[in-house]
């Protein structure tokens, strides 16, 4: 009796999860994989988007350098006008405070960052594979710090192609590779520096949600220098159509970066409970 309770209890969650899947995915044209999407380093809509999804996030981070502590604040926009197609407006801030007694002329200056506009195209998305691949462009006009704000307006620019590569395992296990160069332009002096992130996570979907735990391994390759940090993170549906994301980070090779964390709050408005 108790092995056939335990079977019957596997059974299930088996069944809780092909449910759950098939009602994200609702075999329908175009075809659409779920896929767990990592928390810091998002995309640009989900992989296999439909036309008419939308999504607000909300971002706040704080991150303890060795002489100040920076603030990270981010608001963005992003939706599918066509089927596969996601775009994306952002916007994001970093606020200092000194600490251990440096001035406030030692740290940088608060800034609006940069206007980030970018585009994620989905050509592959396999139902059979449980795989999805996108190309995408993400280009950021870098905006001059608050201290000297309009002296210029516009004072670089950031180009960055990428691909994403995801694949579900099972129903529950889920893998993505993000990566694609950055390049950097200072229009003032028209240097240019380039570097190479290769970002990669892994996830566990909590059985018949849209509940995650898992993590992200975000390194960047640029001038004979390598860093790296991983972020724990899980995600949790507080209503049908809100999401919070809390992420924590853990540097293995920053000489002046320490521990940082990240919230973000998702809202997709119009979204249907099944």
């Amino acid at each position: 009796m108790v092995s056939w309770a335990s079977a019957i209890a596997q059974l299930s969650d088996a069944e809780k999860d092909s449910i759950f899947i098939n009602q994200v995915e609702e075999h329908r044209e175009p075809y659409k994989v779920l896929h767990a999407e990592p928390l810091y380093i998002d995309l640009i809509r989900d992989l296999g988007a439909r036309k008419g999804e939308k999504e607000w996030n909300i971002g706040l981070g704080l991150t303890d350098n060795l002489e100040f502590d920076s603030y990270e604040a981010l608001i963005e926009y992003e939706w599918a006008p066509v089927d596969r197609l996601g775009l994306e407006v952002e916007l994001p801030f970093t606020f200092y405070s000194p600490v251990n007694g440096t001035g406030r002329n030692d740290i940088p200056s608060n800034r609006l960052n940069s206007l980030k506009i970018a585009a994620q195209w989905s050509f592959l998305v396999s139902e059979p594979m449980a795989t999805s691949m996108a190309l995408g462009y993400i280009n950021e006009f870098e905006l001059s710090d608050f201290r000297d704000f309009g002296k210029p307006f516009i004072k670089g620019n950031v180009y960055n192609p990428f691909l994403v590569v995801a694949k579900r395992w099972g129903n529950n296990i889920h893998s993505l590779l993000y990566t694609g160069p950055r390049i950097e332009k200072t229009f003032e002096t028209g240097e240019m520096r380039t570097d190479y992130d290769i970002h990669t996570s892994i996830h566990y979907m909590i059985t018949g949600t849209r509940n995650f735990i898992g993590a992200e391994f975000n390194k960047t390759v640029g001038n004979r220098d390598f860093d790296m940090t991983i972020r724990p993170q899980m995600r949790l549906g507080i209503a049908d159509n809100l999401l919070v994301g809390i992420v924590a980070g853990i540097p293995v090779s920053r000489e002046n970066q320490r521990l940082s964390s990240f919230v973000r709050l998702i809202w997709e408005p119009g979204h249907k409970k099944h």
